[in-house]
């Protein structure tokens, strides 16, 4: 029976966030350890009245308390560039190629100096973990894509397969034709393309391909997601014994519903979860 474009869109959820996607803090606490001696010799210059002497002494004595001063900045890059009225530097964090007076005079016009003689802050420690909070809201993204991963694989599991004997994680193209000898160049550009899918089922007479995404907000990645899926599901039927799955899902394809509906035309083997929550890989 022909599905219906619209009641499958209809479906679609707003997201699947688990307590961990917000915020990563065994990954923050990992960040900040590192650099918790770093952080508390630098400590000693809040509040200091002469600071830019008491920078000098530290960075001559613990040289490698540099390394701190970009996350200081919100910055992961252990080099800055920085361009004045006169001069334009590149400074380098993991070791000094500029002279200390130009690290005082960074430190200086990039505020951090006012930070701490002000006691703005009362501690690097705390003040480095609440910046690498901030920073961590860049990576919820990937964790968006890994999440949806991860519910895919409980359905995999639920139906019967079982990891590294009928389905598998993580597989290149080549790797795939290597284990069940075939022959994939259809799909991989005679052998250019060194696509890697999410997961890999085989079965008794198939080999399912599969990609999962979820995007909770638009962009144009998705409209290039869908063509390029809706191709390879296309070059994939030219291959026997193999099926492209794609499992999506997210209300971010609201905004670029046209291009899903195309590929949605072209391609039976495209869910989402209420597909899977209705027991899709079982009917494999």
């Amino acid at each position: 029976m022909k599905r219906d474009f619209n009641e499958w869109l209809s479906k679609f959820k707003s997201s699947i966030s688990d307590y961990t996607y917000y915020v990563d803090f065994e990954k923050i606490y990992r960040n900040v350890d590192k650099l918790k001696v770093e952080l508390n010799i630098l400590n000693s210059l809040i509040g200091s009245k002469d600071i830019e002497n008491d920078f000098q002494t530290i960075l001559i004595k613990y040289p490698e308390t540099l390394e701190c001063i970009p996350l200081l900045l919100a910055v992961r890059s252990r080099e800055i560039f920085i361009k004045d009225e006169m001069n334009e530097y590149l400074f380098d964090f993991r070791k000094m190629v500029y002279s200390v007076p130009e690290y005082i005079d960074f430190m200086r016009k990039s505020g951090l100096f006012d930070l701490l003689q002000n006691h703005i802050i009362n501690n690097l420690y705390d003040y480095v973990l609440g910046i690498e909070v901030g920073l961590d809201s860049n990576g919820r993204k990937n964790r968006g894509g890994h999440l949806m991963e991860n519910l895919v694989e409980e359905y995999i599991k639920k139906a019967g397969y079982k990891k590294d004997v009928n389905y598998f994680k993580e597989m290149y193209l080549a790797d795939i034709e290597k284990k069940w000898n075939l022959d994939l160049s259809a799909m991989s550009g005679n052998n250019v393309s060194t696509k890697r899918f999410d997961f890999v089922i085989k079965t008794d007479k198939q080999v399912y391909v599969i990609e999962t995404n979820f995007y909770s907000g638009g962009g144009s990645k998705l409209n290039e997601t869908a063509r390029s899926y809706k191709m390879l599901a296309s070059e994939s039927k030219k291959v026997n014994g193999v099926t492209f799955i794609w499992f999506t899902d997210g209300l971010g394809w609201i905004s670029a519903r046209k291009n899903l509906e195309e590929t949605f035309n072209e391609m039976d083997t495209i869910y989402n979860i209420d597909d899977l929550e209705h027991g899709i890989i079982e009917t494999l």
